[in-house]
């Protein structure tokens, strides 16, 4: 139990149990007198309620510990009285801005609060200050759950003789991580973070930790993350003794997949073991994946997050309907959106032909528009003729344009149609079709890394305007070679 006065605490129900220790002063002298042993400074408290031990134990000065003995009902109240009416208002769990403006009206102890009216009290200080003071009184419940005690998900082996090479270790762990694996898929776990201890002769220890993005209790996979670091271990004169623990451990019962999709959780399985190799090997700081963020603005829909954290374990809030088409989105998205000049048979109608770093393109197909409006509720407090202006000005109506060589675009207008005003028009990214498409999106992407870059045709069909085609070598100076496949490029 934490608190804002520093350390930390324990609430014990120790109802019924204080005549086994003889007494509630003898069960008290013997809890201080075992933390004391243990190199803990503490105080403690017994008193009929949670909130009144929680103030006497840290507030009150008197010794030895203060104790409201369980007598008649009437006599132990009045003695709580008695023993809160000295304590400060900050005894009752209040927050700081609580506790000062009760303060600053001269109501500085828990006395000057017991016989005001609670409702005068409620409304100039909120309901905190009443339901504390009630809850240490006796007169409003406070119930309290208990922690109950976490399984742990762990395995031992002891060895007969120490070891002393690394191969050896390594089998001892593969032998735990088959045990381990076994008693997950029984509880219907995967493991998320793994932590292998390894016991020397001379009292010390080597740990070896390793985590995975997705729960996962395969043998041969958890085995694999552990062999870099297996590298690294130092046996010393000898392991006597390996452990391995689940320190995290998520739901992972039997999926239900589809027939004819086999093939995509292959596909998704074996992309999760690439990352934990990649974390394992780089670090979880450096490797990372893009989560999606409750926005429609296209710069602010993705977020980066740390790819040790889950895909699908809700980390955002279900403020899209799964159910609702999603209009198509680019692959890939320019870092500014970059201005264009249009020619538009109508003012707020697709674009017929399009000027874009000196090169005119004719349109031969157009999809649209969707618009996305400005996030309102991020303009709250300004003033309205700014938030109106602000409004107008960053409404924008998006189309999938597609030129006579097959290449698409994503391009858009911004704000509304104004006769004194022609609109803006930006390209915001590129959608996978062409040769020429392509070689121009590497060169985006690449002109700061690679010098020259050079494209090699497989084959000699044609590309058709969906975006089937060659594929597309890149090479250049201190990169080497990397190949892309003709679709889907991202």
């Amino acid at each position: 139990m934490g608190n804002s006065t520093g350390g930390g605490g324990l609430w014990l129900e120790v109802t019924g149990c204080t005549h086994l220790f003889g007494g509630p002063q003898a069960l008290l002298g013997d809890l201080l007198g075992r933390l004391e042993k243990s190199g803990y400074a503490a105080r403690a408290a017994l008193a009929p309620t949670p909130g009144a031990a929680w103030a006497l134990a840290r507030f009150a000065l008197q010794s030895p510990s203060p104790i409201v003995a369980p007598a008649a009902a009437a006599a132990a109240a009045n003695e709580l009285r008695a023993l809160l009416a000295p304590l400060p208002v900050a005894a009752l769990r209040l927050d700081a801005a609580s506790a000062e403006g009760l303060e600053r009206v001269g109501l500085g102890r828990i006395g000057d609060l017991m016989d005001l009216p609670r409702a005068p009290l409620t409304a100039r200080f909120g309901g905190d200050v009443a339901r504390r003071l009630d809850q240490a009184l006796g007169h409003a419940p406070e119930p309290i759950s208990p922690d109950k005690p976490r399984h742990r998900h762990q395995v031992r082996l002891v060895l007969a003789e120490p070891i002393g090479r690394v191969e050896d270790a390594r089998a001892a762990l593969a032998h735990l991580i088959g045990e381990l694996c076994t008693e997950l898929r029984g509880a219907h776990l995967g493991a998320r973070r793994l932590e292998a201890v390894f016991y020397r002769v001379d009292n010390s220890q080597a740990r070896l930790a390793v985590g995975t993005s997705r729960p996962a209790r395969d043998r041969a996979h958890l085995a694999r993350l552990f062999e870099d670091k297996l590298e690294d271990l130092d046996p010393g004169f000898g392991i006597e003794v390996v452990t391995l623990e689940a320190t995290r451990a998520d739901p992972f019962g039997p999926r239900q997949g589809e027939m004819d999709a086999r093939h995509e959780t292959e596909e998704a399985d074996g992309a999760a073991r690439l990352v934990d190799r990649l974390i394992g090997r780089f670090g979880a700081a450096n490797v990372a994946r893009l989560a999606p963020r409750a926005s429609h603005i296209p710069e602010r829909a993705m977020r980066r997050v740390s790819a040790l954290q889950a895909a699908d374990g809700g980390e955002e809030p279900a403020w899209r309907n799964p159910r609702d088409a999603c209009p198509a989105r680019p692959p890939r998205l320019l870092p500014q959106p970059t201005p264009i000049e249009v020619i538009a048979p109508v003012p707020d109608g697709p674009p017929v032909m399009f000027r874009w770093r000196s090169v005119q393109y004719r349109v031969a197909g157009a999809e649209g528009p969707e618009r996305i409006a400005p996030e309102w509720w991020r303009l709250e407090g300004s003033p309205p003729l700014l938030r109106e202006a602000h409004e107008e000005g960053a409404i924008r109506d998006y189309y999938r344009i597609e030129d006579e060589g097959g290449r698409r675009y994503w391009v858009y207008r911004e704000g509304l149609y104004r006769p004194d005003r022609p609109p803006a028009w930006y390209l915001h990214g590129f959608f996978a079709g062409g040769r020429e498409l392509l070689a121009k999106c590497m060169h985006l992407m690449y002109a700061s890394k690679m010098p020259a870059i050079k494209e090699k045709s497989h084959g000699d069909s044609d590309h058709s305007q969906s975006g089937r085609g060659s594929g597309c070598a890149l090479e250049g100076k201190g990169e080497g070679q990397r190949t892309f496949p003709g679709r889907g490029i991202t």
